[in-house]
């Protein structure tokens, strides 16, 4: 019996800089859209935490709905079908960078716009599906599991509407894509910090909240103060995702899934 027998072949997503701008009450605020966020496919080597910001939640709407396999087809139409699978129902829907990221091999660039479908996808994917991209990136990334977030909690009891502050997160994704591209450390860990700052001032409880009992921004300043940058995975925690040369003591590293 193989690994993927037991956890599915669907890959894990994960989510760098520029998160939270694929949710339309961020992006109808943008001042001058789009804003964009970077997903990156993982192959699935192990099996990573539960409501960690691997949009595992959306991986096992995946399994029920494709029987443990994205089947053929053109990754957008996929990608919707999977929305509407996951969303029916919901008052509150995931947003659609959790399919794109499974289903789009490579390190994708989604850029959401309000004027285009309400935001709810992507106006535009730009991918970065060569190998030399993928093994730079396997290179300088480094997770460490930090926590799970806790049942019930959630980061949109507070948020502050500040449209200059978007706008910031809507580059960053952009500044990320364009760093990985280049292979450009300084520019990706930049990028990764920058989207923490964005996250704490527009959606602070993603990064401090009563049910939460480590605190994130102090681990996050220790590690950006002495690599190239760092973001966690997701709200309330998960992995803290480590741009840098050196090796991370308890970090452990990704393998980008390929186009087949």
């Amino acid at each position: 019996m193989d690994l993927t027998d037991v956890i599915g072949n669907i890959p894990y997503r994960l989510a760098l800089s520029g998160g939270w701008i694929d949710q339309t009450f961020v992006s109808r605020l943008h001042p001058d859209p789009p804003g964009a966020m970077v997903v990156v496919g993982l192959e699935p080597r192990f099996r990573f935490m539960d409501r960690s910001g691997l949009a595992t939640s959306t991986r096992k709407a995946a399994l029920r709905l494709w029987n443990g396999r994205i089947p053929e087809g053109n990754p957008e139409t996929l990608m919707r079908e999977l929305y509407a699978f996951e969303n029916e129902g919901r008052a509150e829907p995931s947003g659609s960078q959790d399919m794109a990221g499974l289903i789009y091999p490579g390190i994708s660039r989604l850029d959401y716009d309000p004027r285009f479908e309400g935001g709810i996808f992507p106006a535009r994917v730009e991918s970065l599906a060569d190998t030399g991209s993928a093994d730079w990136l396997e290179g300088v990334l480094h997770l460490l599991p930090v926590n799970q977030r806790p049942a019930g909690y959630s980061p949109l009891g507070t948020f502050h509407p500040d449209p200059a502050w978007i706008r910031r997160l809507g580059d960053s994704g952009f500044a990320c894509f364009k760093s990985i591209a280049k292979r450009d450390l300084a520019g990706l860990g930049e990028a990764l910090n920058e989207t923490m700052r964005c996250w704490e001032t527009l959606l602070p409880l993603a990064v401090r909240h009563p049910s939460i009992d480590v605190d994130l921004m102090a681990l996050w300043r220790a590690y950006r103060n002495h690599h190239s940058g760092a973001m966690f995975s997701g709200c309330g925690g998960g992995y803290l995702i480590v741009a840098s040369e050196e090796t991370i003591p308890g970090s452990f590293t990704i393998k980008v899934r390929r186009p087949a």
